[in-house]
């Protein structure tokens, strides 16, 4: 793989970057062939590289209802895209490299390290290797049990398509669904075996590899790092709260959970909860939920999945470290502390970073869809958040967007799914060290 990119500059956030950008631009070539299409008919470029980007960053936001539009060819070049852009360009590149008995050389190593954002190259391959086998293992059990469940509905050939689709969408957080009318899980809203299925899988997906293979050899290690600590706990904190609030803020609204029983509401809140991981699928309407519910999904959007995961947003880690920042101010404490480690100033900085960059594209996206759209002002941010946090979720704008709206959410899903940061370190030039620092200087602050 080395010697593919020897004599050019390709750091490793420039190797992710341009990974991302040719499967999406190969996905964009396939999708709008004619064979991609039912009408049989070329489709517009703009709208072929919407969708490729959409499944490539595992988005789901989706202009052309993917079962009904696209043929067989055309939906499994979508689940191709899918399994490439949910695992990555250079965990694919590594397995093909395995496979074939290649050396993997030290710079891929480190290529691999900064895709999966990892601390250092030390077992690397191994857990590319895991990445694999829990990837085929977990989605192989859901489309077995997704084939079972909806053999009773459709011919068990067409179950068996539907169940290995739906279980790499939505162990992906992608959101691509084939159930036809944009409706995404809503027939199934108080169906418990699809619904704990599909929570499982997002969960699992959404938690990050690093994450699942601790969880995997905890019988024979007995321990967890930090890392995998604070991220199933801001997990188990974040949706439980999201779900209580979504209870309280639906539970009259006819519209959505007044019109279920008890148990379908508690189920139906905690499905959206979790969904806001960065699933993109969905049991409830949307566009039928209250302003109240909408803000809050979009600030659990914002926050997103954890790090090398499928998910986006600024990511679980970065605002607990924002959070803990804050109580030790408050606290007058000089160090944050999470689970007796103190953290260190430059990951203090770099968390603070990706919320203010992250902020700063929610901001622009926003009030340039503002300008080209014409739709209340809540949806609008929602579909914004949605894209950078690589969610999926619509309030109904998607659809409606022109060539600019959507040339806008293209370039959102891509930055959301590659990483502020990393595509920072991508564009910018070969970065150089100052030669000297300058005398430190006061400021009055608040």
């Amino acid at each position: 793989m080395s010697r593919l990119f020897k004599g050019f500059k390709l750091t490793p956030p420039r190797v992710f970057a341009i990974g991302f950008a040719l499967i999406i631009a190969a996905g964009t070539l396939l999708l709008s062939l004619p064979a991609a299409a039912q009408s049989g008919k070329h489709t517009p470029f703009i709208d072929a590289l919407f969708t490729a980007t959409s499944a490539t960053c595992v988005t789901g936001l989706v202009i052309a209802d993917t079962g009904t539009y696209y043929t067989t060819f055309g939906q499994l070049v979508i689940l191709g895209l899918i399994q490439l852009g949910g695992l990555g360009f250079m965990t694919t590149v590594t397995w093909f490299a395995i496979a074939l008995r290649k050396r993997i050389s030290l710079r891929d190593r480190i290529i691999l390290k900064e895709s999966l954002n990892l601390s250092g190259i030390e077992g690397v391959v191994r857990l590319i290797l895991k990445v694999l086998l829990y990837s085929a293992t977990i989605e192989g059990v859901a489309a077995l049990y997704f084939t079972y469940r909806w053999s009773f509905e459709m011919p068990l050939p067409q179950a068996a398509y539907y169940g290995v689709f739906h279980a790499i969408s939505i162990f992906n957080n992608a959101g691509f669904e084939l159930l036809g009318g944009y409706r995404s899980l809503t027939p199934y809203v108080d169906d418990w075996g699809i619904n704990m299925i599909s929570m499982l899988l997002i969960l699992l997906g959404s938690i990050g590899f690093i994450v699942l293979a601790e969880l995997v050899d905890y019988r024979r290690s007995r321990k967890l790092s930090l890392h995998s600590k604070v991220v199933l706990s801001a997990t188990a904190v974040l949706t439980l709260v999201a779900a209580l609030l979504i209870f309280i803020f639906e539970f009259t609204n006819s519209r959505s959970l007044g019109q279920l029983g008890w148990d379908g509401k508690l189920l139906a809140s905690l499905f959206q909860s979790i969904s806001l991981r960065s699933a993109g699928v969905n049991t409830l309407d949307i566009s039928q939920l209250r302003s109240a519910t909408l803000f809050l999904m979009i600030i659990m959007m914002f926050i997103g999945a954890a790090p090398n995961s499928t998910g986006g947003g600024i990511k679980l880690t970065t605002f607990v470290i924002l959070v803990g920042a804050l109580l030790a101010m408050i606290r007058g404490k000089e160090d944050v502390v999470l689970f007796r480690h103190r953290i260190a100033k430059s990951d203090i900085y770099k968390a603070t970073t990706f919320c203010f960059i992250g902020l700063f594209c929610v901001v622009a996206s926003t009030m340039a869809l503002s300008t080209v759209q014409q739709q209340d002002f809540i949806i609008i941010l929602f579909e914004a958040v949605s894209a950078f946090g690589t969610v999926g979720l619509s309030g109904g704008l998607t659809s409606e967007l022109g060539t600019a709206g959507k040339a806008i959410i293209v370039i959102m899903m891509f930055i959301g799914r590659v990483g502020i940061v990393t595509l920072a370190y991508a564009l910018q030039p070969n970065p150089k060290k100052d030669p000297f620092r300058y005398p430190e200087g006061k400021l009055t602050i608040g």
